[in-house]
């Protein structure tokens, strides 16, 4: 088949991530593969080698000094739109902004579209945009059943759903080459959250939270399409205050994030909405200790493998037991749980199971 996967940025997003590990799993499968990307900020490429097996296609998205959200959205969906091109059996957009844009395409068949979360926007063109990409497409995927659920109680639709793959070998075999000891020598045992400062990663209450561990927190991640410095000021303010110096990382180069990831004592993963956690997925291959939200979703997605808080006492609480070793769970046969939990969601099979879902679309059968 000849499959047009769509994704927002070029930058290291859970989302973008997704589409490119999907993409060459797809390859590999036998099937062409082509991805397409808005490029922001004058970028060239993605953050990391793309498999010379898929093809990529950026539409450059040039910086206006003083475009408001709205208006960035708005102009993003037009230049994709008016760039793509080509003749797709499967056109897969793994966003609701790449949705609107091929949406407006014609001379392919049905539009599919990954719901990797959902979010509230008070933007309007933003609003508009999440909700016609949950209504117009012919085909939605969900990568749980939470995420899922939510779309059939609020949209009266039925995704399929097919879970994220890991580069679980990738992280594993970091952790056993001892590639985190360089970030334990320079940060000693340092909790590490990933997905940078942002309101839906929940960073604010982690911030709070460390003010009773004794650790430093490290954060990687760089900026989203939104602006978010409002946040960001809040967040840092507050550290301020409870005498808690946050090491903001940044956007971290690929080929050093599974040092980083292994090397961390403990990955908190305070989110308030995911549809998977695939980072946190990712730490669980290099069997490092998870504090995840108490979200429906992580409980689904990490049930036996992670401990569960919520708030800055509950954080605070499950992060200085792991630290301390006064937590129950922390042994190695909890370790090698998390390793087979990651070991056992591939992209191969992710890749499988979206084969099976676009056959199905061309049939019409169950």
């Amino acid at each position: 088949m000849r499959i047009a996967l769509l994704t927002y940025s070029t930058k290291p997003r859970g989302g973008v991530v997704h589409t490119l590990a999907l993409g060459e799993a797809l390859a590999r499968a036998g099937h062409d593969v082509t991805v397409w990307a808005l490029a922001r900020g004058g970028d060239t490429g993605f953050f990391r080698a793309v498999s010379a097996d898929v093809d990529v296609r950026l539409v450059p998205v040039p910086d206006v000094e003083g475009e408001g959200v709205g208006e960035r959205i708005l102009r993003s969906i037009a230049l994709l739109a008016r760039g793509f091109s080509g003749s797709f059996d499967v056109v897969h957009a793994q966003d609701c902004l790449t949705a609107n844009a091929v949406g407006r395409v014609r001379g392919y068949g049905a539009l599919w579209r990954t719901v990797h979360h959902l979010d509230v926007f008070t933007t309007p063109e933003l609003a508009a945009c999440h909700e016609r990409a949950l209504v117009e497409p012919a085909g939605l995927v969900c990568v749980s059943e939470a995420v899922a659920g939510e779309v059939r109680a609020g949209w009266g639709r039925a995704p399929a759903v097919i879970g994220n793959g890991v580069d679980a070998a990738r992280f594993a075999a970091a952790a056993e080459a001892g590639a985190g000891e360089p970030w334990r020598a320079r940060y000693g045992r340092y909790v590490l959250a990933v997905g940078g400062i942002e309101p839906r990663k929940g960073t604010l209450e982690l911030v709070e939270a460390m003010a009773s561990v004794d650790a430093p927190l490290l954060i990687a991640g760089g900026d989203t399409l939104f602006d978010y410095r409002g946040y960001r000021d809040e967040v840092f303010a507050r550290a301020a205050a409870l005498g808690v110096e946050p090491v903001v990382l940044g956007s971290v180069d690929d080929a050093g994030l599974p040092g980083l990831v292994a090397g961390a004592a403990v990955f908190a993963f305070p989110s308030t909405k995911e549809g998977f956690g695939l980072a946190a997925m990712e730490a669980l291959a290099a069997g490092v200790p998870l504090v995840a939200r108490d979200l429906p979703v992580l409980r689904e997605v990490f049930a036996g493998a992670a401990r569960f808080a919520d708030g800055p006492e509950g954080f605070a609480r499950e992060i200085r037991g792991v630290l301390d070793g006064s937590d129950p769970e922390l042994d190695p046969a909890h370790a090698t749980v998390g390793r087979a939990l990651a070991a056992a969601h591939t992209w191969d099979a992710a890749a499988a199971a979206h084969l099976a879902l676009y056959r199905r679309g061309f049939t019409g059968s169950d």
